[in-house]
């Protein structure tokens, strides 16, 4: 079962001050220069946590740890410590799914369908931020509907986790996988419109979105293919 933390870490500011030209630009070569930075760092954490054979980690723990970094950074987010600790959680992150993909390395296929996922994903990614950035669309609109179900999906997967429902659990990352596609698209451009002016919230909620639509894939694959 894939563990899914809540990936909504900007507030909304939907009909705030409108930020264009140099400043929006500015925000957002920051947040993908600062999400690529922290995407090396989750990798080289997942992979420290593979070759060293960690095993199993409970998803509330991951789920626990996971709030208090992002509450830390929060905190540290008009500050350069909000840098290290977005790199803090999203090491913690990638730490985490180390041991999930030496699982997936152990089962027919489970290779296959980890680079099946990790190309999905990047696709989405680009799409939705194409999206976003080529029409200019102003998606705040989404702002509602994505606090509301990204609030219903995480007690469900919590309830999928605590019951161990397979079916409750494959339905969550089905909702999990269109969420965090509307949330990249949501994000994006709220930066292009000036709703997110803080680069460290705005990486925060692109890599958690990245982070869940793995997650979700991998779990949706591995379910088609008959491993689950």
């Amino acid at each position: 079962m894939s563990n899914h933390p809540n990936p909504y870490a900007s507030p909304a500011r939907a009909g705030g001050t409108q930020v264009t030209g140099e400043r929006a630009a500015q925000v957002l070569k920051n947040t993908y220069m600062l999400l690529g930075l922290s995407l090396i760092a989750a990798t080289g954490a997942a992979m420290f946590a593979m070759s060293a054979g960690i095993g199993y980690i409970n998803p509330f723990v991951t789920i626990g740890v996971y709030f208090v970094l992002l509450i830390a950074t929060n905190m540290l987010r008009n500050s350069g410590w909000g840098i290290l600790a977005v790199f803090g959680l999203t090491s913690w992150l990638g730490f985490t799914t180390g041991p999930l993909i030496n699982m997936y390395a152990q089962i027919n296929g489970g290779m296959e369908i980890v680079s099946l996922a990790l190309g999905g994903t990047a696709t989405i990614f680009v799409v939705m931020s194409a999206i976003a950035l080529v029409t200019r669309k102003d998606f705040s609109f989404l702002t509602n509907f994505l606090m509301v179900g990204l609030i219903v999906a995480f007690l469900a997967g919590l309830a999928a986790v605590f019951f161990n429902i397979p079916a409750l659990s494959l339905a969550v990352s089905a909702a999990f996988v269109l969420l965090s596609s509307l949330l990249i698209l949501w994000q994006t451009s709220a930066i292009v419109h000036g709703g997110e002016t803080n680069y460290i919230m705005a990486t925060v909620t692109l890599f958690v979105s990245i982070y869940n639509l793995f997650l979700s894939l991998l779990n949706i694959l591995t379910a088609l293919s008959g491993n689950d």
